[in-house]
């Protein structure tokens, strides 16, 4: 598994840095878009849909949504003299408010599942509110100062990428090394404290390494450590969120498209909840 694993983030990895460094904005969106709508294909099982009509008209309607915010919200206008544009905002608020939410949902599992698991729409809602919020903050970051430095932009995402594939590595060879107290095991039962822990150091170095290579000004510090911490456990709820539904559905996997590491959600699920979560940090903290 680990060896599948690694010959798949081989090849992903780099797909992932031309598409933040080498695609325009127009067709980063677009590539964005693509892989929600792939996100709402795998999601719609966890709905409890089987049959492909079903599932094809949900993954439409995520596509629709999309492109109705792309409609309402010109790219080149996301930012306007350092404010995000209001529509944009509130998807991104909604995206975080959902993962406070979320938080207590994984917290009081299986409690928590009365009352949403067996209604289709609910389940549904939840996910126009993991996908939708995170295509936005992904795109709302790759934006930034788009006009003056193109690459900025991409450097902040390259930034999110990074601590949370820190947070994945470190959890995972900390759980394998020192792994002994479950962190949630009615949620998913092959995490743990240690892992939590060992995911959170990586990731705070770093952000240590990047605070030291671009200068974050001194008086910044708290701000920018604070937004990295919020990302982090952010993503470490996302992956778990996930790990809920899927518990719910009877399915070990979101998909099978990607060798060791499942489906695309199954991929992304920790960055549903660290791109709008990072993104309001960002406008509250740093901005």
């Amino acid at each position: 598994m680990l060896k599948q694993r690694l010959l798949t983030a081989i090849v992903l990895i780099p797909l992932a840095l031309y598409a933040v460094f080498g695609l325009e904005l127009e067709w980063f969106a677009a590539a964005v878009l693509v892989l929600m709508t792939a996100g709402a294909w795998e999601w719609s099982p966890l709905m409890g849909l089987r049959r492909t009509l079903s599932k094809i008209a949900y993954t439409a309607s995520v596509a629709i949504l999309l492109g109705i915010l792309m409609y309402l919200v010109p790219l080149h206008h996301i930012w306007v003299a350092g404010e995000l544009a209001p529509v944009m905002l509130w998807v991104i608020v909604a995206g975080c408010v959902w993962w406070l939410i979320a938080l207590g949902l994984v917290i009081q599992y299986p409690n928590s599942r009365r009352w949403w698991s067996k209604t289709r729409s609910i389940v549904g809602l939840f996910g126009y509110l993991t996908l939708i919020p995170a295509w936005a903050g992904l795109v709302a970051v790759r934006s930034l100062n788009y006009a003056e430095n193109p690459l900025f932009g991409g450097f902040a995402v390259l930034f999110i990428l990074l601590l949370v594939w820190a947070a994945d590595v470190g959890a995972f060879f900390a759980g394998v090394r020192y792994g002994r107290n479950k962190l949630m095991p009615s949620v998913s039962p092959g995490k743990t404290m240690e892992g939590l822990c060992g995911g959170i150091t990586l990731a705070f170095v770093v952000m240590m390494v990047v605070a030291h290579w671009v200068k974050i000004p001194a008086e910044q510090f708290s701000g920018y450590y604070l937004t990295g911490l919020l990302t982090v456990v952010a993503s470490v709820f996302g992956d778990l969120n996930e790990s809920m539904f899927k518990r719910c559905a009877g399915v070990k996997d979101s998909g099978s498209l990607l060798p060791g590491h499942g489906g695309i959600l199954d991929r992304i699920d920790s960055l549903t909840a660290a791109l709008p979560v990072f993104t309001l940090s960002y406008l509250w903290l740093l901005a």
